[in-house]
């Protein structure tokens, strides 16, 4: 018969971790669900058995499972964003490359949460979700804007860069999903697209055609 010491000796401790520590390793645990299932279908004995936590000590840090998801969505979305302050100093294209190269960076170590970010947004974008996937759309929209020089978008330049980064994103998720094509490539590739979008743009706007011809 095991003694009662031996069976706390088998169970693994519990480490002591700070406050923020711990919220940061629930809310890990809990973008890596969120990126595989619908935030509906995550509980949160879900996570707190992710995170080698207790139920109590999840309630305790968020609250409830909305607040924890709008809290590991907004971590996620805050390290993007880091991600994407420009760094300037060469040509439009090339620092749209190297930006794109930033936001990739962002993909591949943090496959979770950029999954969870981009899965969370449609379904809820009336609500503080939405607000948190549209605030990193927005980011990068005056991004791009800023490294081409342009202070108000028509509406024509302003629907080609919305639908860029649409893109952006969907290869972004493709490329985590399959992996069948090398990361440099796939930039590359993004890079053309845009040019190819703005020179189809330019048969309808002359600014955009200026643009173009300013860029290239």
């Amino acid at each position: 018969m095991t003694s009662g010491k031996s069976a706390e000796t088998a169970r693994p401790a519990r480490r002591r971790l700070s406050v923020d520590r711990r919220r940061e390793e629930l809310m890990a645990a809990a973008l890596e669900l969120f990126s595989t299932r619908d935030a509906e279908d995550v509980s949160i004995d879900d996570v707190a058995s992710a995170a080698g936590a207790s139920r109590a000590l999840v309630y305790h840090y968020f609250g409830g499972k909305q607040e924890l998801y709008v809290a590991a969505l907004k971590s996620a979305a805050e390290q993007l964003e880091s991600r994407l302050r420009p760094q300037g100093g060469g040509r439009p294209l090339d620092d749209l490359a190297s930006g794109l190269g930033r936001y990739f960076d962002f993909v591949e170590e943090h496959a979770a949460g950029f999954a969870a970010l981009l899965r969370g947004g449609p379904a809820n974008r009336s609500g503080e979700v939405g607000e948190i996937v549209d605030g990193v759309r927005r980011r990068l929209f005056r991004l791009i804007q800023e490294q081409m020089g342009v202070e108000e978008p028509s509406p024509v330049l302003r629907a080609t860069l919305r639908s860029w980064i649409a893109s952006v994103e969907t290869a972004g998720l493709d490329w985590l999903e399959h992996r069948d094509l090398e990361r440099p490539a796939l930039e590359r590739m993004l890079v053309d697209q845009m040019v190819a979008l703005l020179g189809v743009a330019a048969a309808y706007d002359a600014d955009v055609a200026a643009l173009l011809e300013r860029l290239a």
